[in-house]
């Protein structure tokens, strides 16, 4: 089934329709846990519509005993901010993906550059024992991380001028990445000069040029309009991004085992939904793009990897990593 725009957009309203239902007063006084999830998401994000839905399924389900509320597009703060939130209990649950990664290394190593060739990669790996490892680390620091991670999908270029197809196309060029230093040493390597920027901030970071361009996933190019400001796209594929959905850990094990299950159960299922929804936006969105005016760019992806290698990124991040941790990625992505 192929997803438009406006279908994500019905089914936010829906799914931001039940995330702020349990403001209702029948549902408020019925309510024994009320929960917070929060997420920089934008509300027309499959990430934020299917977790939405799954609170409204689990509020039925316990006939409005847990009262998840989900607040999108940063309403609680910046990853980071609700990063913080989350390991000091100040709010219950958060997705995201690299911030996590200055507290946790580990924490980044699905996004090691060109690593991932296909989705079954991906989710063997996340899903498997790679995955595994990266939650105990997380634990460590009292935060309890769901079985499966979000859809971010595979991470692109975006040029306001400058056409990117070649790793010297990269010389000089300011591009906005998330704060985190596996990014930017990524692009550091490929001679880009790495700004890293808030997500909430990106799109008037590009309209007014304070950069000259970014990377993301198709679906969050599309859902933050940020194609609205970009000439070209380069489908570099140079990273897939998964976010990890955490809880604190305290409040976590505070409730009772059939609410615990009954929860990850229901983040479960709608990461199932979530990741579908996603494979099958990226085509829409490139559709929609290219009537937008966008070039759409294919390359070849070998010299940007030998590139790195000869850099010595892939070298250094194994040292970072620990030779457990790549020795588990490399048993599902081959030697790199």
């Amino acid at each position: 089934m192929t997803l438009s725009r406006r279908h994500f957009a019905q089914v936010a309203a829906l799914g931001l329709a039940a995330a702020s239902f349990s403001s209702h007063p029948s549902f408020a006084a019925r309510a024994r846990f009320r929960l917070r999830y929060g997420t920089a998401f934008p509300s027309n994000h499959p990430a934020a519509t299917r977790i939405a839905e799954a609170a409204e399924a689990i509020r039925k389900q316990t006939n409005g005993e847990v009262d998840l509320q989900v607040y999108p597009d940063s309403q609680l703060g910046s990853e980071p901010d609700m990063f913080s939130q989350t390991r000091s209990g100040a709010l219950d649950f958060m997705s995201t993906s690299g911030v996590n990664q200055t507290v946790v290394p580990v924490g980044g190593i699905n996004a090691v550059a060109f690593a991932f060739k296909t989705y079954d990669e991906v989710w063997a790996a996340m899903d498997g024992d790679l995955g595994g490892h990266v939650r105990d680390a997380f634990a460590k620091i009292g935060l309890t991380v769901m079985p499966k991670m979000l859809d971010n999908g595979y991470r692109d270029i975006t040029s306001s001028e400058k056409l990117i197809l070649k790793p010297e196309d990269l010389k000089n060029f300011k591009i906005r990445v998330p704060g985190n230093p596996l990014w930017v040493t990524l692009f550091k390597a490929l001679g880009a000069a790495p700004t890293p920027i808030n997500f909430g901030e990106l799109y008037a970071s590009l309209q007014t040029r304070v950069v000259d361009g970014q990377e993301n996933p198709l679906a969050l190019i599309q859902s933050a309009k940020l194609y609205e400001v970009q000439k070209h796209v380069t489908l570099s594929n140079h990273i897939w991004d998964g976010h990890y959905i955490f809880a604190n850990a305290a409040r976590w094990k505070s409730m009772p085992d059939d609410v615990r299950k009954i929860l990850t159960e229901g983040l479960d299922a709608a990461v199932v939904k979530e990741r579908a929804d996603i494979k099958a936006f990226n085509t829409t969105a490139l559709d929609e793009m290219r009537k937008a005016g966008l070039t759409i760019n294919e390359i070849d992806t070998t010299p940007f990897r030998d590139a790195l290698r000869a850099s010595g990124f892939y070298a250094d991040w194994k040292q970072k990593f620990g030779t457990e941790a790549w020795s588990l990625l490399e048993k599902y992505v081959g030697q790199l």
